[in-house]
């Protein structure tokens, strides 16, 4: 049998050339392979994309929880028991304040009430006394007109003063009446309780607070 020639040193090396240009070029050691891809995926950044691109979303921070409930204030125990030992008109306010709310008006607080509208109206009374004998002093007598100007400055003062205390006493009668018949501290408009708080600043008064800001709102857009 005849044997296939064999391949001579020059055609080995052409076929190894060959092979070289169509395999692809290998990638240098110690590079990692995810680089390509990243590198093909990475934003260009230039200053038109960086002043006009949408704001960036920031992570959302959850407040943390506040305590909406609070724990109601401890009240003494002397305090708010004293209304069952003690006579109405005896009560200081935050003893009354700390009555319970079954106890609105009844005998303690309407003679709680009654006691004090009688104090207020004993000092009106007093100091209409007053005016009435600084009134008397004769005016004719100072010589110098300067004082005498003085003099009636202060008493037309005080008689607007007293003209103010004046509708207070028609006021305190009016409440007096109606501790008598039982409408003491309940709105006029709403027919709820006015409230204790209420009562104490304005003993003489008729309207819950928010039936007061209402009839204020209603005058002040359209006048008395």
């Amino acid at each position: 049998m005849n044997k296939p020639p064999a391949k001579t040193p020059v055609a080995s090396k052409t076929l190894a050339k060959a092979a070289a240009n169509k395999a692809p070029a290998a990638a240098p050691k110690g590079a990692a392979k995810s680089d390509a891809p990243a590198a093909a995926t990475a934003p260009v950044s230039n200053r038109f994309t960086d002043r006009f691109a949408p704001a960036r979303r920031t992570a959302k921070v959850e407040p943390e929880p506040m305590d909406y409930f609070k724990p109601a204030a401890k009240v003494d125990p002397k305090i708010a028991n004293a209304w069952k030992t003690k006579a109405g008109r005896d009560l200081t306010d935050a003893e009354l304040l700390a009555m319970p709310d079954t106890e609105y008006l009844g005998d303690k607080q309407t003679e709680f009430f009654r006691a004090r509208l009688r104090v207020q109206r004993d000092d009106l009374l007093s100091n209409a006394g007053e005016t009435t004998e600084h009134l008397r002093e004769d005016t004719s007598i100072v010589p110098d007109p300067a004082d005498r100007a003085t003099i009636e400055e202060e008493h037309a003062l005080e008689l607007r003063t007293r003209d103010r205390e004046r509708k207070l006493l028609k006021k305190i009668a009016q409440a007096l009446t109606r501790l008598d018949t039982g409408e003491y501290g309940f709105c006029d408009e709403t027919g709820e309780p006015i409230g204790l708080a209420r009562l104490l600043a304005r003993p003489t008064a008729t309207l819950s607070l928010e039936a007061q800001q209402r009839r204020e709102m209603k005058q002040k857009m359209f006048g008395d």
